[in-house]
């Protein structure tokens, strides 16, 4: 069974910075993707950055590209989230999600297969 732990989370004022963890158990398979997506009050679901586990490239969206970095430690089993110069805007609840089927689509929240329980990100002004 796959679990996704969230952490990192909390407040921070405007221009400065966030790093986000996701912890996973349960990964038996390979060549799965880990991505991370945030949710503010009233809006969907929207895709931040992306990550193929086996190949290491990386994916953003364009609302963070420039600001964010997502690796992964070693052993593949947590991915990170830094995020710099954050914004009032950037004010969400940050999921990290797993996608089996590779990086294709990566952007597109229903193609993940697995989800954390997600953390807050509040960004003061």
């Amino acid at each position: 069974q796959v679990q996704l732990v969230e952490s990192g989370g909390g407040l921070v004022q405007a221009g400065g910075s966030l790093r986000l963890s996701c912890a996973a158990t349960g990964l038996t398979f390979s060549g799965y993707a880990m991505g991370w997506f945030r949710q503010a009050p009233g809006k969907e679901r929207e895709f931040v950055a992306a990550i193929s586990v086996s190949g290491g490239r990386t994916y953003y969206a364009d609302s963070v590209k420039g600001r964010s970095t997502i690796s992964i430690a070693n052993a593949k089993n947590t991915v990170y989230l830094q995020m710099n110069s954050l914004k009032p805007e950037d004010t969400a609840v940050y999921y990290c999600a797993v996608k089996r089927l590779g990086v294709a689509d990566y952007y597109q929240a229903k193609r993940y297969d697995y989800w954390g329980q997600g953390t807050q990100v509040t960004v003061s002004s």
